[in-house]
């Protein structure tokens, strides 16, 4: 398990959501209607699961890192000189670019990358949502660098320095910024990005430096008689995280299935974002698509009582991850397993709560029963932590929780009573 990375996330989270909270705080004094209570929470939620799929399988893309360091790299790049960090930085920001720019050119590499353009908003938690999925190949883009001799901790401090920097562009309350505009990543620069605008579509993937957009030809500016229309043709309609990380997969495995070439099979996978064999889109045909005349945002309505039922539960949610990370150092893989797969399922029914479905209000019931019997029983909370107190206050919340989800399941069930009536 990738520990080094948990640890990361423990200190950068209380920053990221600090500065989340003063763009609230920006958001509310401006009037502007850049967030909304769900849709935040799943970009949230989706950041949760990476975060902890990162740590299962992050070591992956270190191990081949380091080995084709030890065995295949060309030179060996002093790690003291102030040389190996300019080159190593510019480096990787050359290889975030291509592996960027194949997350939106080609079909495997679109399903996972997918769900970072799926909010339909675009604020600072936009920046969270990250997949959960890229483990399995983002680790290629960045081979090169092991062959040029970059050391791995270089390599690793000079990630997470881009990783941090590519958080800020992701605002709509940071307007022009003259020359910076042309030349680094901003938040005008991004805001096209993230776009799903005809003209929009597929452009600027750098990093941090316009350079590399610039050269390939893939720069476009923002214009002010084209505002940015944000969220994925072919939206997902839902706040699960895991549908979020899975559907386009899904959508790719279907329209394989169908296809009566193996050709078309296999290139399913690797062509282009939407590209479909011809016989499965006679037979499956998928209506045209506007975003400027089609878009309309995803965002099943709910009373007060449902809405502020998820915020709570989700801020405890994050209490709770952050507990996860803490004792993940010490804590044997089995408990981590089971400690990771409870999050989970509760990001899953926070979802379902907040898309207002029937079925998810029993099966959010039943976890916070559960959840309240079974740290009675036990004595005990993940991780092994015995504390009374502790425990007697997971076990109160619990049954707090559990009332108030009661209640506002009755609310909702008269209100939507009242409006069939």
């Amino acid at each position: 398990m990738d520990t080094t990375y948990g640890k990361a996330v423990a200190l950068a989270v209380p920053v990221f959501i600090l500065l989340i909270l003063v763009e609230i705080a920006i958001n509310l004094y401006r009037r502007a209607h850049y967030y909304r209570l769900a849709d935040a929470i799943n970009s949230l939620s989706c950041g949760v699961a990476s975060t902890g799929m990162r740590m299962f399988f992050g070591f992956l893309g270190i191990y081949t890192y380091e080995w084709t360091l030890t065995h295949a790299a060309l030179i060996q790049l002093p790690a003291g000189h102030w040389a190996t960090w300019i080159f190593a930085f510019l480096a990787y920001d050359l290889c975030y670019y291509w592996n960027h720019r194949l997350g939106h050119t080609v079909g495997l590499f679109w399903a996972s990358h997918v769900v970072h353009h799926q909010s339909e908003e675009f604020n600072l938690t936009t920046a969270l949502r990250q997949t959960s999925t890229g483990w399995f190949g983002g680790w290629i883009f960045y081979i090169p660098m092991a062959i040029c001799g970059v050391p791995l901790p270089i390599f690793l401090l000079v990630a997470v320095a881009q990783l941090f920097y590519q958080f800020w562009p992701h605002t709509r309350h940071i307007d022009r910024m003259g020359f910076l505009d042309r030349w680094v990543q901003t938040p005008s620069n991004h805001r096209v990005h993230h776009a799903q605008n005809d003209i929009y579509l597929d452009r600027n993937y750098v990093g941090v430096f316009l350079i590399w957009d610039h050269l390939f030809g893939t720069y476009q500016d923002e214009l002010v008689e084209e505002p940015c229309i944000y969220g994925i043709r072919g939206q997902l309609k839902s706040w699960n995280p895991i549908w979020a990380n899975l559907h386009y997969y899904w959508a790719m495995a279907k329209d394989s299935w169908y296809a009566s070439s193996w050709a078309d099979k296999v290139k399913v996978w690797f062509g282009h974002p939407g590209w479909r064999p011809a016989d499965v889109e006679e037979r499956f045909p998928k209506p045209a698509y506007d975003p400027r005349r089609d878009f309309v945002r995803f965002d099943p309505p709910r009373g007060l009582a449902v809405g502020a039922y998820g915020l709570v539960q989700f801020i405890a949610l994050i209490v709770t991850n952050s507990h996860f990370f803490n004792v993940l150092p010490k804590a044997g893989l089995p408990a981590t397993l089971a400690y990771f797969a409870y999050i989970t399922i509760t990001l899953v029914t926070i979802s379902g709560v907040l898309e207002n479905r029937p079925e998810f209000f029993w099966i959010e019931s039943a976890r916070l029963a559960l959840t309240g019997m079974g740290v009675v029983a036990a004595g005990a909370w993940f991780g092994g932590l015995r504390d009374s107190r502790a425990v007697t206050s997971i076990a109160a919340f619990s049954l707090l929780s559990l009332a108030w989800l009661l209640l506002a399941a009755r609310v909702e069930w008269k209100r939507t009573t009242a409006a069939t009536a």
